[in-house]
């Protein structure tokens, strides 16, 4: 059997993971076009998906004055892009922390030399903005404030509004990382005053890797003119490359391209950012209370914890051993995702992606096998 065919022949396993993610058909099936990247038709493909991604925001390019800037490579680059081009060389950076993704962001603006400070907390606590207000009041050198909305550490969602009136209030420039949220968490762009959002097309909106995109206001995108510390991340450059005639500087991924437009239609028909939302709460709901019947304990309390994905304490059980439960799980069809939750001993699952309810009472079906199988009897919570 020649390779082609052996891929064709597998059956998808379901992703409950925060992306990559199950994908429908249909945006699967948006890939089989090719399309040179200065076709007309994708040329308007990508003008229709900037012009998208605003509406989807609650802003808009004219009277807002809000751009969208598409970047190629993973979220990761987005975030780079960003930190590497909006922080002045004389400025510095606060990065508010309570997980793994703040932690990177601090790393990417240490590594290119930004003078660079931190607010930490724990990883099942939301950050307080009279913290924030203390540390600008203080430090009067702080000119970029950068925070996780959906921290995917552990699936919290940070207070981004009360953070972003703080960080207007001493009139510094505001930095969102939404890439676990955003076109599925509802929040409102102008009362946040954010400059600088960056989200992923793998990610709530259930596209496939390939770009990430940044949603800045105009005014201060273009303030950054000279502050970029890349060539190919140069996000004031590739807004203006855009502008002038649709292209990338840069080979796009064309056909994540076009998996995302699709993948914007099917929002859109789910009714936007809040009917997704309805469909990730209603995964999360039936994945909690499935999993406590089954004897498993969330790591956040309720009030704390989002839709996105959600992290549990392993199982006090001599016979558990997490490698064979994923692998177990895996041999079934169903990819969790893996990694521990600062010093203690987690596992995340994720209720984004195409994913309905019946498929959490799948997985919840395939866990209380894996159980059985492992000889391992929990008291339900």
């Amino acid at each position: 059997m020649n390779a082609s065919k052996l891929i064709s022949s597998r059956k998808d396993k379901t992703l409950f993971t925060p992306g990559p993610l199950t994908t429908s058909q249909t945006v699967k099936e948006a890939m089989l076009q090719d399309l040179g990247s200065r076709d007309v038709a994708f040329i308007e493909t990508v003008r229709h998906i900037r012009q998208t991604l605003l509406a989807i925001a609650g802003v808009s390019k004219g009277e807002g004055n809000y751009e969208v800037v598409l970047m190629q490579g993973s979220g990761t680059f987005g975030i780079e892009s960003v930190i590497g081009s909006t922080v002045s060389p004389a400025g510095k950076l606060l990065v508010v922390i309570n997980g793994a993704y703040g932690v990177r962001i601090a790393k990417i603006a240490k590594t290119l030399k930004i003078d660079t400070v931190t607010l930490e907390y724990p990883t099942d606590a939301t950050p307080l903005p009279a913290d924030v207000d203390r540390m600008l009041t203080e430090d009067q050198a702080i000119t970029n404030v950068a925070v996780v909305h959906c921290e995917t550490t552990t699936g919290i969602i940070n207070p981004i509004e009360e953070i972003g009136q703080v960080v207007k209030r001493h009139q510094k420039s505001y930095f969102l990382d939404s890439m676990s949220a955003f076109g599925a968490v509802l929040f409102d762009f102008e009362k946040c005053g954010i400059d600088f959002l960056v989200s992923s097309a793998n990610k709530c909106i259930e596209g496939v890797p390939g770009f990430s995109f940044a949603i800045c206001r105009r005014d201060s995108l273009r303030a950054t003119e000279g502050w970029a510390r890349s060539v190919s991340l140069d996000l004031l450059s590739q807004w203006q490359g855009l502008e002038a005639n649709g292209q990338f500087r840069f080979t796009p991924p064309t056909h994540a391209i076009l998996a995302f437009a699709q993948a914007l239609c099917e929002l859109q028909a789910e009714g936007g950012v809040e009917g997704r939302a309805g469909r990730y709460r209603g995964n999360h709901e039936a994945l909690v209370t499935g999993m406590r019947e089954l004897g498993f304990t969330e790591y956040l309390r309720p009030e704390l914890q989002g839709t996105i994905i959600t992290a549990f304490h392993y199982p006090v059980h001599s016979a558990f051993q997490f490698d064979e439960f994923y692998g177990r799980l895996n041999d079934k069809g169903f990819v969790i995702y893996s990694g521990k939750v600062s010093d203690l001993d987690c596992f995340r699952i994720g209720n984004i992606g195409r994913l309905f309810e019946c498929d959490i009472h799948s997985l919840l079906a395939a866990i209380r096998a894996t159980l059985s199988e492992m000889h391992i009897a929990l008291p339900s919570n």
